[in-house]
């Protein structure tokens, strides 16, 4: 019985301490980064088990806010190398293992 107890208070503290957003790299403005990043994890949260349609949430945003051309990527496990617009990238991890990388090239 404690082990099962022991269990669901790691699992909660892994939870806890894996549920907020972590930024690897950005060189956005702050006003379009805090923006950016909640625009991320409201789509990762809503769409908790289609990456795919959490991407396209935060692309039609970020296109209406902040003009056209903005790409998504979101998943575990990949590596990239892309050209971006200066101040136009973010690349943040969620939930632990889900990263999220958002940039903008016209």
């Amino acid at each position: 019985m404690a082990e099962t107890g022991d269990n669901k208070k790691e699992e909660a503290d892994y939870k806890r301490l894996h549920s907020f957003p972590l930024i690897r790299h950005t060189d956005m403005p702050e006003e379009m980064r805090v923006e950016t990043m909640e625009l991320c994890v409201t789509a990762c949260e809503k769409f908790a088990s289609n990456n795919e349609s959490a991407a396209k949430m935060i692309k039609e945003s970020m296109d209406k806010k902040f003009g056209s051309s903005w790409h998504v990527v979101i998943g575990e496990g990949f590596g990239f190398e892309i050209t971006h617009e200066v101040k136009n990238l973010l690349y943040m991890f969620f939930g632990g293992s889900l990263a999220v990388c958002v940039w903008k090239c016209s």
